[in-house]
């Protein structure tokens, strides 16, 4: 099942995940140590995660590194920058809005 980046990240734990390897490429075992749930429950984040190609999977030897896709990242920042500039006109908006009432008291 494909499932949608935007599902993926709607999960707090995954969205921790995401921020834990950000950083630093890291084994299964060493991001389960950061919770609370199961090792099982991990994995399965990170099969989510796998599948919309948020984190990618490096073998060295016998041990899997996850890692962060900065790429599919980028393409959420660019679906966010519409709403981004969209609230930064009303704020700019608001602003005049502001400075015309503050000037008008005075």
């Amino acid at each position: 099942m494909r499932r949608d980046v935007f599902q993926a990240i709607a999960d707090p734990t995954r969205r921790a995940i995401i921020a834990l390897i950000a950083f630093q490429a890291m084994t299964p075992n060493a991001i389960a140590e950061h919770f609370d749930s199961s090792r099982q429950a991990v994995s399965k984040h990170l099969r989510i995660l796998t599948e919309c190609q948020l984190v990618e999977q490096k073998q060295t030897g016998r041990e899997i590194h996850y890692t962060l896709n900065a790429k599919k990242m980028k393409e959420i920042d660019k679906w966010l920058d519409q709403f981004r500039q969209l609230w930064e006109n009303r704020f700019n908006q608001l602003d005049k809005v502001l400075n015309t009432l503050k000037t008008q008291k005075k």
